[in-house]
């Protein structure tokens, strides 16, 4: 047995009990959330203890141009140090041969972290929590659609067929008999996830027509992003086996609901491992509100990361089971922050904000940013909302352009998240918006062409 062998977790040595592993995809994910990387055969792996990219896999936007990120020396594509994290492998069950996949980690040639990689991003935010005796616990939450193939752009997405043989039924959330209707896709997503050794808190059908939700169990920031970034590509996988897509644009079809990241956030005190946000009679803490004030008062300018593309923006809509506004209320789905009901020990506050098209590292990392913020600066929120925040005036960025200059803006944001990584980030989306904004749409040229 290989060295690096020994350091397999778990799942991944039951996975190749007994077999020859063929092939290693070294991956790392780029801003969009996208595996870049190399496959290798299982040999050369074991003889390597790092390869390289080019740092100009983070410069590109999610349409494949490129942004100007270079630094003052120009764009000269430096090569990056590229090393593996053994404890995120994993099966790649769907593949033909046997496949493991590994996480590696950016570094430059002096052994620096490349603080534009996603992963170091949400690493530096852990880390500054913890430099002050605190440990983030999160859990997110995964929403997509299963939809048809869609081979033509200018077509509209259409919800997938289920097995009764017809097309997958809208406003049926929580219906076990809508979940059945995609049972062999959700069959080879358990089958994939336990290859990968990954435990789903459970499944869902949502308000939208073929949308589905996973839950996963709290944990460690970095663990759970990863298992995001790898959830992503297995759920896809397994939606091509079976004719369809897994789409987790924020808003892919129109009057349905859009897809989330709920992130559900508490925060434990390292010395006692008890949870901050409640105090010793299981009331709520000072430290609760702050982190509440810390996500009402950056948000807006996080909002650039959690919801990353123009098509972000449709998913803000009143009545679409999408936040509109940063008012925070106790069990109360219409706000933008949500605090569930839970015991004392269990105490967290959920962001309704991110979209599930964001990447997972940034998408965390920002929401924790702000919620590092607001226990920094010690404010206090404003008053809890009670009622249909849907009846109240929206507080958030409604564009992308909108979006990106208060996140330009942002100082405080920037020094928690990185000056290099904000500075490379905006850059590429912004390049994407300019990108965008070239497009001529339909309803432009129904309404305008003869009208104006």
């Amino acid at each position: 047995m290989q060295d690096w062998e020994e350091k397999l977790p778990p799942a991944a040595a039951a996975y190749l009990k007994d077999r020859r592993l063929d092939e290693v995809e070294c991956i790392i994910p780029d801003l969009p959330g996208i595996a870049r990387g190399k496959a290798v055969p299982a040999s050369k792996f074991a003889r390597q203890d790092s390869f390289h990219l080019p740092d100009s896999i983070f410069y590109q936007t999610i349409t494949g141009e490129w942004g100007e990120a270079a630094g003052a020396d120009g764009f000269i594509e430096r090569d990056m140090i590229l090393r593996p994290d053994m404890s995120t492998a994993t099966a790649a069950p769907w593949t033909a041969d046997w496949t493991l996949q590994v996480i590696h980690d950016a570094y430059d040639r002096d052994g620096n972290e490349v603080p534009f990689s996603p992963r170091n991003v949400l690493r530096r935010v852990v880390e500054l929590y913890r430099a002050e005796g605190w440990e983030p616990v999160v859990a997110p939450e995964m929403e997509f659609f299963l939809t048809a193939r869609n081979l033509d752009p200018a077509q509209e997405i259409k919800p997938m067929m289920g097995r009764s043989g017809r097309p997958a039924a809208a406003r049926q959330a929580y219906s076990m008999t809508a979940v059945d209707e995609f049972g062999p896709v959700i069959d080879d997503i358990y089958d994939f996830a336990e290859a990968q050794g990954f435990e789903i808190d459970g499944i869902t059908q949502e308000g939208g027509a073929g949308q589905l939700e996973i839950n996963l169990l709290h944990g460690d920031p970095v663990k759970l992003a990863d298992e995001v970034f790898y959830f992503k590509r297995l759920i896809r996988e397994a939606a091509m086996r079976h004719d369809c897509y897994a789409t987790f644009m924020a808003k892919p079809i129109a009057d349905e609901p859009g897809s989330a990241m709920h992130i559900h956030h508490s925060v434990l005190d390292t010395k006692t491992g008890k949870n901050i946000f409640s105090d010793a009679d299981g009331g709520e803490t000072e430290p609760f509100m702050h982190f509440i004030a810390g996500l009402q008062n950056h948000m807006p300018a996080a909002l650039a990361v959690i919801a990353p593309y123009v098509n972000s923006y449709r998913r803000y809509v009143k009545d679409h089971a999408a936040p509109i506004n940063l008012e925070w209320g106790r069990d109360n789905r219409t706000t933008g922050i949500r605090v569930p009901l839970s015991s004392p020990a269990a105490r967290r506050v959920e962001n309704r904000l991110a979209g599930m098209d964001c990447n997972p590292y940034l998408g965390i990392a920002a929401s924790l940013a702000c919620g590092y913020l607001g226990l920094k600066e010690g404010k206090m929120p404003m008053p809890e909302f009670k009622g249909d925040a849907y009846d109240g005036d929206g507080d958030i960025p409604r564009t992308m352009g909108e979006a990106l200059h208060l996140f330009r803006e942002s100082t405080a944001l920037h020094e928690v998240l990185g000056p290099e990584f904000v500075r490379v980030y905006a850059i590429v989306k912004e390049a994407e918006y300019d990108e965008f904004l070239q497009v001529i749409s339909p309803w432009e040229r129904e309404h305008l062409l003869l009208n104006v």
